[in-house]
């Protein structure tokens, strides 16, 4: 299969998108959203299915964004798994060592699977893709400030 999101079912892309946002949030902001969710939609119980782990992952990058790919390195990656009462599976990978963020997008994913998949994504995946198109935009325009525009001038023949 291919690594587009349009070759997949429309729940299972949604799920990779919700996932892929969640994934590369900071912890904080992440926090602060949660925080707001879980005050209309408390979490309750739920079965550690996998407890947090932290270990790390290789990154790959392709030379122009489209030569053959390399090894990057290593970047540290958190994981963990959980089960709502519902039956309801989530799991949480987020970048870096914090397991209280991956324990949060695991309860997100569950809770997505769970029927909010629309109340998760209305108040916390679409935020964060603000935030983050923002923030590309605010890098963008720094670089552009920085741009160097060279051209040659040639000497008439005479």
């Amino acid at each position: 299969m291919s690594n587009s999101t349009q070759s997949l079912p429309s729940d299972t892309a949604a799920r990779k998108r919700r996932l892929s946002v969640l994934a590369k949030t900071e912890e904080a902001v992440l926090s602060r959203l949660f925080a707001e969710l879980t005050q209309t939609h408390p979490v309750g119980d739920y079965t550690v299915l996998r407890a947090p782990e932290v270990g790390t992952s290789m990154v790959r990058g392709r030379a122009g964004g489209s030569g053959a790919p390399f090894n990057l390195g290593e970047m540290s990656v958190t994981r963990m798994s959980i089960r709502l009462p519902s039956g309801a599976v989530g799991h949480g990978y987020v970048q870096g060592r914090s397991k209280e963020a991956a324990r949060m997008v695991a309860l997100l994913d569950a809770m997505a699977e769970d029927g909010m998949a629309d109340t998760v994504d209305r108040l916390i995946v679409t935020p964060l893709e603000q935030m983050a198109h923002t923030a590309r935009a605010a890098r963008a325009a720094k670089a552009a400030a920085t741009k160097v525009e060279f051209f040659t001038m040639v000497r008439g023949e005479g």
